[in-house]
């Protein structure tokens, strides 16, 4: 019995912490389109498009309600170039649609592993485990693990996030229609490469704040049982 306490502890900490990933990206790309306007600024992208702030905000939003499944159509007429037409071209829609279904995809894994996370909890309390034990230990475990991989992928990152990054595409992505000419596509130009290590860093960061939050909240418990103790 023990070894299952342990096994759903350490599953646990992981299943809390793949829905902490994922709440992370979602935060990073929702909660504040004003850091989209500031990126747009930072890599000068309205002078590639010649295009206003305004509308090509405009376009962020319909593109990032397509990602979430909020519009099932990826096509936004705007003013590009001194031209009224569609920003997006079959290619971005092909592309974008993968992607949408890896957002979407990424969602539903973040309900699955809330579901996985009680599932464990409700087994731990039934089986009368001691939670102030196990909980953070279990944490310390998955915590290990993911730090680990956190630090390989941020400094494989740092010293070459070109590399990271096509290598993520090669991973995800089983043709090469993610390979886009600035010459003749407008959404690679709206979305420059520093974008993405910009976002990526963004979303570095709410995880590793996410979990030293968590850690602390492991350790509470503990904390508090020490302090009767003293008493």
């Amino acid at each position: 019995m023990k070894k299952l306490q342990w096994a759903a502890g350490i599953i646990l900490a992981f299943s809390i912490i793949a829905a902490l990933l994922i709440t992370s990206f979602e935060i990073a790309m929702y909660a504040d389109f004003g850091v989209y306007q500031r990126e747009y600024e930072k890599y000068d992208v309205l002078s590639d498009l010649d295009m206003t702030m305004d509308d090509v905000m405009h376009v962020t939003e319909e593109m990032m309600a397509y990602l979430r499944g909020d519009r099932d159509e990826l096509s936004v007429i705007t003013t590009v170039e001194g031209k009224e037409q569609d920003f997006f071209n079959e290619q971005d829609r092909f592309h974008m649609g993968e992607v949408r279904d890896l957002f979407i995809g990424g969602l539903n894994i973040r309900l699955g592993a809330c579901v996985i996370a009680v599932i464990c909890l409700l087994f731990l309390i039934l089986t009368k485990v001691q939670l102030r034990r196990i909980i953070p230990r279990s944490y310390f475990i998955a915590l290990g693990v993911t730090a680990a991989a956190f630090v390989f992928i941020g400094l494989a990152a740092l010293i070459d996030f070109n590399a990271v990054f096509v290598q993520f595409h090669h991973i995800f992505f089983d043709n090469d229609l993610w390979l886009f000419d600035p010459a003749e596509d407008y959404m690679i130009r709206m979305l420059p490469e520093g974008l993405f290590a910009d976002m990526v860093a963004r979303i570095g960061a709410l995880f590793a704040g996410g979990l030293i939050i968590l850690l602390i909240l492991s350790l509470i418990p503990g904390i508090i049982k020490a302090k009767k103790q003293k008493k």
